[in-house]
């Protein structure tokens, strides 16, 4: 582990060292730093049918602010207002751009594991996040260095990205000997093919030592796009697993009419999830069906959502039994803004 850390960590720093003499001779000393300010508010009525409870919540409330120090070296800042009611410290880092392609951050930065559809609330396809998204990681952000690079193949893009971290997720800069390790292949675009395979290495502490891996696939066209991603995750201290994985699609209908909505957008999504408690790894499938009324061209940047999911559970797990209505059949209703 520490080998494979060292050599992780000299790469990075090798590439950084062998472009700094031409990144420095590339410098524009006229270069004017920007500033840009960006936000989400996404705030949602839930109502579980097994007991009739109900509640309000302002489930996110994002600030976020970023820029241009030079003409390589950059900067990223964005706070949660409100994470069910916390206040969090979420994107907080600084970019280089050494080569051309190449990304290097440095600070508090987003796993190379998760992708933004499954995780940010400002991207997703449904008011919840899938199994996969909210379940195997314990956070999607975590203290460190990445670097993240991007080339092509025959003019089909290719991106590789590599990180080392805390291994504690955000807000938490610990000592440790057995940092947490992330690498990630890209193959395609977002718009068109795109697929992806992670390997994410989680030592917490000495029950937890998890090793995680999985892939995905989606397509996007110019209105519809679906997509699909499994994910495994075996604790190595006691054998114990956890298996996900979902299916999702979307298809939008432009309302030409419309004066306050641009889209009507009905959406499906299985996913499923279990541990090594069963003979086939499921514990609990669900099924979401929703619609929704974009205010916007982006169908999933701001927008009214109404989704109802339905819960068929084979066998109980403890993580969805911190409260009654985690599990339960439910019925949300959601506004989402972003600027």
């Amino acid at each position: 582990m520490k080998r494979i850390t060292t050599t992780l960590a000299s790469i990075i720093f090798a590439l950084s060292l062998l472009t700094a003499q031409e990144s420095q001779s590339n410098i524009d000393w006229k270069f004017t730093p920007t500033i840009e300010f960006d936000g989400m508010f996404k705030s949602k009525f839930e109502y579980a049918t097994d007991n009739n409870n109900t509640r309000f919540s302002v489930r996110n409330s994002r600030l976020g602010i970023k820029g241009d120090v030079t003409s390589f070296v950059s900067y990223r800042a964005m706070a949660e207002l409100s994470d069910d009611g916390k206040f969090n410290v979420l994107d907080l880092y600084g970019a280089i751009n050494p080569l051309n392609g190449l990304t290097i951050k440095i600070g508090q930065s987003g796993i190379p594991v998760h992708n933004p559809y499954t995780t940010s609330p400002g991207s997703m396809m449904f008011a919840n996040r899938p199994f996969i998204g909210k379940y195997f990681t314990f956070g999607t952000r975590d203290i460190g260095v990445s670097a993240a690079y991007n080339f092509k193949i025959n003019e089909f893009p290719v991106g590789v990205d590599a990180a080392i971290f805390n291994g504690n997720t955000i807000n938490d800069p610990f000592w440790t000997d057995s940092p947490s390790i992330a690498a990630r292949l890209r193959v395609g675009n977002m718009k068109g093919f795109r697929t992806t395979a992670k390997i994410y290495k989680l030592p917490r502490n000495d029950l937890q030592d998890f090793m995680i891996y999985g892939a995905d696939l989606r397509y996007e066209a110019s209105n519809w796009k679906v997509e699909t991603e499994i994910m495994h995750r075996k604790n190595k201290v006691n054998d114990d697993k956890l298996t996900g994985a979902y299916l999702q699609g979307a298809y939008w209908f432009p309302l030409t009419n419309g004066k306050l909505f641009k889209n009507m957008i009905p959406t499906a999504r299985w996913d499923a999830m279990g541990s090594n408690q069963t003979d086939d790894d499921i514990d609990v499938n669900r099924l979401t069906l929703g619609l929704g009324f974009s205010f916007t061209n982006a169908p999933f940047a701001s927008l009214i959502r109404i989704d109802y999911e339905f819960y068929f559970t084979e066998n109980d797990l403890p993580i969805l039994n911190v409260y009654d209505e985690m599990s339960s059949n439910k019925l949300s209703v959601e506004l989402l803004l972003t600027f």
